[in-house]
């Protein structure tokens, strides 16, 4: 795990003091070792920096850049898959100097140029210069677990791992992009190819870049979508052999992600995910796995069942109770973190259970992508029995309602949840096709109202909705539609997120087995009633491989997320945040903001008047932000 910045310069104005400064502002991703590498060609300086987190060959010899041959690499990630590879290739007559995963792709590359990645398995972005073809080549991992920014000018490309590399570069221009600060009031995060600034960019998930430095062409290719899998047929396979497949890739994944030259831990919660993965890796061992849980005061405490988990294992189990003030104190953090404003304020405890951990290991597990995949969220449920209600009215009787709810919803007399609702609904009927109502029908619930979220903004109201109606076809199965979507909306956008973040700002490597593109090529062609049943409900089949090793009664608990007590917080303890990012003074010096509407929103918030309470802690992690990055 590492970070990776540098540059595609044109106009051959940038150098290597450039570098290194960009490679400075990711000292916590790699606080191992620093190294840049200043190419100069006839038609640009290309500019590679790589700031190193040791974890697999812990030599300078693996040091990056990396050359071999004419090609030359960057590489932020991990190849799990990588001693099958390297044997695969020296039987290629490949021979090779290190014991790195580095290396591996530049031959893999070398030997199968872009399809080399079908054969990856792992979390990655790569970077790879051809000085002979005289092309870049940046690959993305599939599920979107390792970040890539990116500025682009006629003159200029700029990127890097995190924001702040692209940032600091001279040429770089910092100007807010309006539509993505709609997107990020609207959603919590900007997502996905968006960024809070304008002409800078993030590359999807399962994609390969590729700029050609003589035509100055920049070409963007998917090589792999979940969606594909959700839209081939069902397996044919029983509910066993479904269990005993799924249970050979599980092990597979999570030996996999055992592999490292330095101590790993697990983020154990006690929730049937992380317990899956820590029974799946204590089991049969003889020496005990790490396991890290914090504990809260207030909010969702996850500590007392991790215990339970961790003593029934037998794990070395380390867990912490953070006092409010030591949480408290992580929010002044985030704007530097987060490069771009960020809401998910479970990012405050993984940022402290990520400092825990890293007291013992270099590199910890983590159980995300569970819910996306097998039916986690009760969300999905609601949103099917949504369906049923909309399917039901006929499309002649949409035109004619989709208005007058429209102007219902601007009565100022009605609750604030009476509007929302009555715009909703009337956003939906004035679209003109099922699989349109089903699309935006899922948006809707996963999102602040339009109408809320143009309120607090000083510029167009236009509706913003970042649906690819497209995208929505081709199911068989309605709910596959949903978790293909949060699959690639809100796993990648918000989770991953927050996770590479938080475990980054300890310097340390977080790894997602549950994320293993075999899990969810498998559990995307599983029958539904595999996944979901009225007794188990979501995630059927995981609880019961969970429940061949851990017994029920441990696991029988209300579903809880990783989540603290914001909203009371706020409202007590934070009170003076307002006063110091909300106040009406600070929001007239943020020209984006609209002081008067926010003044309202304030006073319903504190009158517990106000319906989509989140609003508020997005306004403040955007006052926050915007006064780190543009006024501090």
């Amino acid at each position: 795990m590492c970070g990776i910045a540098g540059f595609i310069d044109f106009s051959k104005k940038s150098n290597n003091l450039d570098l290194v400064n960009m490679i400075g502002t990711l000292k916590h991703r790699g606080p191992d070792g620093f190294d840049t590498k200043l190419i100069q060609t006839k038609q640009a300086n290309v500019g590679l920096a790589h700031a190193r987190l040791s974890i697999i060959d812990l030599s300078t010899a693996a040091n990056q850049p990396m050359k071999y041959d004419n090609l030359t690499i960057i590489f932020n990630g991990e190849l799990y898959n990588f001693s099958e590879i390297k044997e695969e290739l020296s039987s290629l007559n490949h021979t090779f100097t290190t014991t790195s995963d580095t290396e591996v792709i530049l031959h893999a590359y070398q030997e199968w140029g872009n399809n080399c990645v079908d054969k990856f398995i792992g979390m990655f972005v790569f970077l790879i210069f051809d000085e002979i073809k005289n092309i870049v080549t940046i690959f993305r991992d599939r599920p979107g677990v390792k970040p890539f920014f990116y500025y682009r000018n006629d003159d200029i490309f700029i990127f890097g791992s995190e924001l702040k590399p692209v940032l600091s570069h001279p040429q770089f221009k910092k100007e807010i992009d309006a539509e993505s600060l709609k997107l990020f009031f609207k959603f919590g995060y900007v997502p996905t190819p968006k960024s809070i600034f304008k002409n800078t960019f993030k590359l999807n998930p399962g994609s390969i870049l590729t700029i050609d430095l003589n035509s100055r062409n920049i070409d963007i290719k998917k090589y792999w979508d979940v969606k594909k899998f959700y839209t081939l047929p069902k397996l044919e396979i029983s509910y066993e052999e479904a269990k005993v497949e799924l249970k050979k890739l599980l092990i597979s994944t999570v030996n996999y992600r055992m592999v490292a030259d330095v101590p790993v831990g697990i983020f154990l919660s006690g929730g049937y995910d992380s317990t899956l993965i820590a029974s799946l890796l204590q089991k049969n061992r003889t020496d005990k796995i790490k396991t890290f849980t914090i504990g809260f005061e207030e909010g969702n405490n996850e500590a007392p069942h991790a215990k339970k988990v961790a003593e029934y294992l037998g794990t070395n189990h380390t867990e912490f109770f953070c006092t409010t003030k030591e949480a408290q104190e992580i929010i002044k953090e985030l704007p530097f973190f987060f490069d771009e404003p960020f809401s998910d304020s479970s990012a405050i405890p993984t940022i402290l259970v990520s400092k825990l951990a890293k007291k013992q290991v270099t590199v910890a597990l983590s159980a995300d992508g569970g819910d996306e995949s097998f039916i986690g969220y009760s969300r999905y449920l609601t949103y099917s029995n949504n369906l049923k209600i909309f399917n039901k009215i006929p499309f002649y009787f949409n035109t004619l309602v989709s208005p007058i709810l429209f102007q219902l919803g601007k009565l100022s007399f009605l609750k604030n949840s009476t509007r929302h609702k009555l715009n909703e609904i009337a956003e939906v009927l004035k679209l003109k096709s099922k699989i349109k109502q089903q699309a935006r029908i899922f948006e809707g619930m996963n999102s602040a109202p339009n109408f809320l979220v143009a309120s607090i903004l000083n510029f167009n109201k236009k509706n913003t909705s970042i649906t690819d109606f497209s995208d929505a076809e081709g199911f068989e199965q309605t709910i596959d539609y949903a978790l293909t979507a949060d699959y690639k909306m809100y796993l990648q956008n918000d989770i991953l997120t927050k996770v590479d973040r938080a475990t980054m700002s300890a310097s340390l490597e977080g790894r997602e087995p549950l994320l293993d593109h075999r899990i969810i090529e498998f559990a995307a062609r599983l029958p539904f009633n595999f996944k979901f049943n009225n007794t188990l409900g979501g995630k059927r089949i995981l609880k019961d491989l969970v429940h061949e090793m851990i017994p029920e009664a441990i696991m029988n608990r209300p579903k809880a997320g990783f989540s603290i007590p914001i909203d009371y917080w706020l409202k007590n303890d934070l009170k003076y945040l307002f006063n110091e990012f909300l106040s009406k003074e600070e929001i007239e010096k943020n020209p984006y903001l609209n002081s008067k509407n926010i003044d309202k929103i304030k006073k319903d918030y504190f009158d517990n008047k106000l319906n989509y309470n989140v609003i508020v802690w997005r306004l403040l992690v955007f006052s926050m932000w915007y006064k780190r990055w543009f006024n501090s």
